[in-house]
């Protein structure tokens, strides 16, 4: 069991299916762009790459919602689906796949799920008495309920509104008091199991704060969980039990199997499942690890189904040291800042500035900083600069190195692109697979300030200047410069302008995962072909891969500088 995920040859990841409660925001944006710079590495690193994300679109606040526009439940989410569909679209998102609850595959699916937990002995029908809060679609203790009264004591905080009704721990709305007839799954079961799990796969739930809250959790023993609900419709129906539906949250974790596959008749499909699962990164926020990292892995554990590999749990995009959410008003449209810092502006900001897994505050201003220090001023800065000299020095073309020059001139100039380029997939590699994009980039942009500094370093333009009296000189004199034993200033500029575009072809590449289009259009201006087509990314970066005489354009700005006071 501990090892079936790092052995599958496919590498499967998923967002969580996000509620259709209103437009995709800032939080959701966050967990889709961070999966899917990780699904581009993994594809461009040569591995059989599968990329789910989709909408959960049940549960009692969906009907509620439809009735209150006067639509069936199906159109109400019919009509909200294209909008995450053309964000995801705007923001270059790659998924393999978007699921919807409501779609047959995942009702068939769900359907054979609840059979086998039933037949494995795992659900039983009692009574449910308790609170529930409608709007997170979450039921809570009265153990729960306890902790979150005497918290909000101590911080002077409400836990009830002003007629008494309790509070929701999660969103703050009153809760509902719920009594109706439902089946349980025996959670309580899968408590020594899931102990033992953690231990033998020590990295399942990252980063380790998460880890630790989850131990806790569980060694504070489990309950049985209520997962059908009798007093709505709005849900996958139970075939063995009629009248009932399956719990919202139940029903969404088990689309991460019917996505690939399962419960499905078509042997197509059932090799799918085999080939995928077990999943190797479950991408959620710290909010709902519980439902990732105990109840989906004991309901996996219920129907004889390996776990996923791992499930890593980010921390919150905090404005003003407050959570971002539409119930605060402070939750931003992604599109609305694509269009300010552009796609990939947006998307290298909240993957470098903010260590994904922490908490971590942002502001416009702190964007602009970030957007101006390292696109505008140090990648953008160093490509325009490039491309123009290539242009003004080279006839627009790559230039040219003889192989005995080359060799002659990195032992008298030296070569320090190379030297860091040399290690960089290593370092790279290592922190994209951690999930650390902010090592992986900060490592990428090393190299982008050293080609920098290099230009200050050789001046081109004198090398230039050097080059044509050399050229004049020789002409003067009758003689060839190609006779030269040593190397002329012509080779040296060469040498030089070689190198630094060849670092710009190997960042591109690096880049590419979290700036897909940019770098695709750099290797365009380099006269290179698609920046995600090679056969693995260590050989792609390798030193030297530029071909000469490619034609570079220089084309406008990638990164425009912006002024705070102007946006």
């Amino acid at each position: 069991m501990a090892d079936a995920a790092a052995e599958n040859s496919s590498y499967y990841l998923t967002t969580p299916i996000y509620y259709v409660n209103g437009v995709p925001h800032l939080g959701t944006a966050y967990t889709t762009i961070a999966a899917d710079a990780l699904a581009r590495f993994e594809r461009m690193d040569g591995r059989d790459t599968w990329f789910l994300t989709g909408l959960d679109e049940h549960g009692q606040k969906v009907a509620q919602a439809a009735e209150a526009k006067g639509v069936s439940p199906q159109e109400w989410v019919d009509s909200v689906a294209p909008q995450f569909l053309d964000a995801w679209e705007a923001l270059s998102i790659s998924n393999d796949d978007f699921i919807r609850t409501t779609e047959q595959r995942h009702i068939q699916g769900v359907q054979r799920f609840f059979e086998q937990m039933r037949a494995n002995g795992y659900i039983y029908q009692d009574t449910y008495e308790g609170f529930y809060c409608v709007p997170e679609e979450t039921f809570f203790t009265d153990e729960q309920l306890a902790d979150f009264a005497a918290a909000a004591a101590v911080e002077g905080c409400p836990s009830t509104d002003e007629s008494g009704a309790k509070l929701c721990p999660d969103c703050g709305r009153p809760l509902s008091f719920v009594q109706e007839d439902n089946l349980f799954f025996k959670l309580s079961a899968f408590q020594d199991r899931l102990l033992a799990y953690y231990e033998e796969n020590p990295g399942f739930i990252c980063p380790e704060i998460r880890r630790n809250e989850v131990l806790s959790f569980v060694r504070g023993g489990l309950k049985d969980l209520s997962i059908s609900r009798t007093t709505f419709n709005w849900g996958v129906p139970i075939p063995f039990a009629p009248g009932h539906v399956s719990y919202v949250w139940v029903d969404a974790l088990i689309n991460y199997i019917t996505a690939v596959g399962y419960g499905s008749d078509d042997p197509v499909k059932q090799a799918e499942f085999a080939k995928r699962w077990p999943c190797q990164v479950h991408f959620v926020g710290k909010d709902i690890i519980r439902f990732h990292c105990v109840i989906w892995p004991a309901m996996l554990m219920a129907a004889g189904i390996e776990p996923p590999g791992k499930v890593f749990a980010h921390g919150f995009l905090l404005t003003k040291g407050e959570k971002m959410s539409k119930s605060k008003g402070n939750a931003t449209s992604p599109l609305e800042l694509a269009k300010i810092f552009s796609v990939d502006g947006y998307r290298y900001y909240f993957l470098t500035d903010v260590q994904f897994g922490a908490d971590g505050s942002i502001s416009l201003e702190r964007m602009v900083q970030v957007y101006n220090a390292d696109l505008a001023n140090s990648w953008g800065n160093l490509c325009s600069r490039a491309f123009n000299m290539t242009s003004k020095y080279c006839a627009g073309r790559v230039p040219e190195l003889w192989e005995k020059t080359a060799a002659r001139l990195t032992q008298e100039m030296g070569n320090p692109l190379a030297e860091l380029a040399e290690g960089l997939y290593e370092r790279y590699a290592r922190a994209m697979n951690a999930i650390d994009y902010s090592s992986a980039y900060a490592a990428v942009m090393e190299l982008c300030d050293r080609a920098n500094l290099y230009i200050e370093e050789s001046t081109p333009w004198t090398l230039a200047k050097q080059a044509a009296a050399e050229a004049e000189e020789a002409a003067a004199a009758g003689v060839s410069l190609d006779d030269a034993t040593a190397p002329t200033a012509a080779d040296r500029l060469s040498f030089v302008l070689y190198n630094i575009l060849e670092s710009i072809r190997i960042m591109a590449l690096f880049f590419a995962p979290v700036m897909p289009n940019t770098s695709a259009e750099v290797f365009g201006r380099l006269g290179l072909g698609d920046v995600f087509g090679g056969d693995g990314l260590q050989a792609a970066t390798r030193w030297g891969g530029l071909p000469a005489g490619n034609e570079v354009i220089i084309g406008e700005p990638l990164f425009p500088r912006l002024k705070e006071e102007e946006l």
